[in-house]
């Protein structure tokens, strides 16, 4: 039986960089990345879901959606949740 690697899992899987299906699945991964901080951050804060919703005046369920997902959030509500929520700074790169 031969091994592959996840790289080339997801090359056979959802196709090679460049193409629509991966690059969604590299999005979706990178929005799922930015869920995981967020919540990592608030919890390192030790606020609860509730506490950060009030402080960025959201809905906790909206705060869990993000955490558990990253997707559909605008940039202003990632700077809200960073910068007044967590008293942090969001630093963005871009790669071309």
């Amino acid at each position: 039986m031969e091994t592959k690697s996840w790289k080339e899992i997801k090359n056979d899987v959802y196709g090679i960089k460049g193409t629509d299906r991966r690059d969604e699945l590299e999005r979706d991964f990178e929005s799922f990345k930015i869920g995981l901080l967020l919540r990592k951050a608030r919890e390192d804060k030790h606020l609860t879901q509730s506490e950060l919703a009030e402080l960025v005046d959201r809905k906790r369920e909206y705060i869990s959606r993000i955490e558990n997902n990253g997707s559909n959030m605008t940039l202003k509500t990632l700077f809200d949740i960073v910068e007044k929520g967590l008293g942090g700074k969001v630093n963005i790169s871009i790669e071309l």
